[in-house]
């Protein structure tokens, strides 16, 4: 007998005592998808190459241990507010409010103590290879005014479409920005990266320096050194930034620029073109590896994307395998808000008051399945 399209198992306990459930979604077309209630992880998207080979395409960590330990929110639901607000600090309707700086000196994806930290309570959605998972954050949670109850359900559908659907909704005025932070490599998660095998950091057969990558954007916003938004957003036209046309990541990584200087890469907001249709979703990116024939596109109803080229895995992180994640070993590609917009009134609000709804949806397809 086939098991259900959603299926639940435990995946350990936390020092606290908190039961974390592993729930894998199968798809007809061979995609498999994993998700952990300890921080609404994607701990596996095993996805079929043209020839029809699987292997997961995002990077994990091997137990619920090394998830609870700190790490760069490898696969994780983000909030409160997903990137970073200036100084811990803003104003919402004349009061000051203040969430503990975490990266200097600001407050970076919800501060120490964001939604990746959280055990989500899970149910499944139908008879599908859906599940919804839900958090309530409470009044004053890392300094964010009003409870927050949110929603996060991943669903996959016949085609091989992963999608990630936020809902939330608060008592009292707050600020959001939500994101999924999953790590892709398309070649597979850790591909020639196993510990000792003497990989040199963002060079071997284990980086993305080979993906090819397409933005739908045509501006971004240049960043301070402390990765804070200098202002207005900047075309791309005649910048490493342009990813306006398909181009390999390792090029665009290899150009003199200060803005990859500073961040040693690419960790970035591209402002996204509108809307293509009435579903509010927008192409957002298009990730390519040559080698497995595998094709990622993204589309959202967000209007950012951020782009982060794993700029600062060092090799530390492994997955259960000994698969090291190293610097450019995969892609973040997070579609959000724009980064400290509760401190600047001309970008796209995050403001969420009672009797409103916040939504987002996120879509992750594998165009090379059809």
């Amino acid at each position: 007998m086939p098991r259900p399209a959603a299926h639940r198992e435990p995946f350990g306990v936390t020092p606290d005592g908190r039961a974390v459930d592993r729930w894998t979604l199968r798809s007809t077309t061979g995609v498999t998808a994993e998700i952990l209630t300890y921080g609404g992880v994607l701990h596996a998207l095993t996805v079929p190459d043209r020839a029809g080979h699987t292997r997961s395409v995002v990077l994990a960590l091997p137990d619920l241990e090394s998830y609870a330990a700190p790490n760069p929110y490898v696969g994780a639901l983000v909030g409160r507010y997903a990137n970073r607000i200036a100084g811990g600090r803003f104003t919402l309707d004349g009061q000051e409010h203040h969430v503990p700086a975490n990266d200097h000196g600001h407050a970076l994806h919800g501060g120490p103590e964001g939604f990746n930290s959280r055990v989500w309570q899970a149910e499944p959605v139908g008879d599908g290879a859906d599940v919804r998972l839900t958090l309530r954050s409470p009044d004053g949670d890392m300094g964010f005014p009003g409870e927050l109850t949110v929603t996060a359900t991943y669903a996959l559908d016949d085609r091989g479409t992963l999608s990630v659907t936020f809902e939330a909704v608060t008592d009292r005025p707050t600020v959001i920005n939500l994101t999924h932070h999953a790590y892709f490599n398309l070649a597979g998660a850790g591909a020639g990266a196993r510990a000792g095998a003497g990989v040199e950091a963002g060079s071997g057969p284990g980086s993305v320096l080979d993906h090819w990558l397409s933005v739908g954007a045509d501006s971004y916003l240049p960043v301070s050194a402390d990765a804070i938004p200098l202002g207005p957003a900047r075309e791309v036209t005649g910048t490493p930034f342009d990813f306006t046309a398909p181009r390999r990541l390792g090029d665009g990584l290899a150009t003199d620029d200060p803005q990859l200087e500073d961040a040693d890469g690419y960790d970035h907001c591209w402002v996204l073109r509108p809307p293509e249709g009435p579903d509010g979703l927008r192409s957002a990116a298009l990730l390519r590896d040559p080698a497995s024939g595998r094709e990622l596109q993204v589309w959202t109803t967000e209007p950012g994307l951020q782009v982060y080229t794993s700029n600062h895995l060092d090799g530390s992180l492994a997955d259960a395998e000994g698969n090291r994640h190293e610097r450019h070993g995969a892609i973040c590609l997070e579609t959000q808000h724009f980064p400290d917009s509760p401190n600047r009134p001309s970008y796209p609000t995050t403001v969420l008051r009672p009797g409103t709804a916040f939504r987002s949806r996120t879509e992750f397809r594998f165009p090379h399945l059809c």
